[in-house]
């Protein structure tokens, strides 16, 4: 029961720490892009939809999606 109980409380926790870690990689992904970049047309493109998803994901409250969608932006931009 101790270890549920524990499981528990730290799924609640980090549910708060990730919202909070969304906007701050959306405004990475903004300055990156803001500063310019060296990609294709199409990579540009692709990294602006998955800031987009990223956001809404985030506003629909799954900031786990979300943290995962903008890592990938943020790879993609080398940040």
């Amino acid at each position: 029961m101790k270890h549920l109980t524990l499981a528990a409380a730290i799924t609640f926790l980090a549910s708060p720490l990730l919202a909070g870690q969304c906007p701050a990689d959306i405004a990475a992904i903004d300055a990156a892009l803001a500063a310019g970049t060296e990609l294709s047309e199409e990579d540009l493109a692709t990294v602006q939809e998955l800031r987009d998803e990223g956001q809404s994901l985030h506003d629909a409250g799954d900031h786990d999606a979300s943290v995962a969608t903008l890592a990938e932006a943020k790879a993609m931009l080398g940040i």
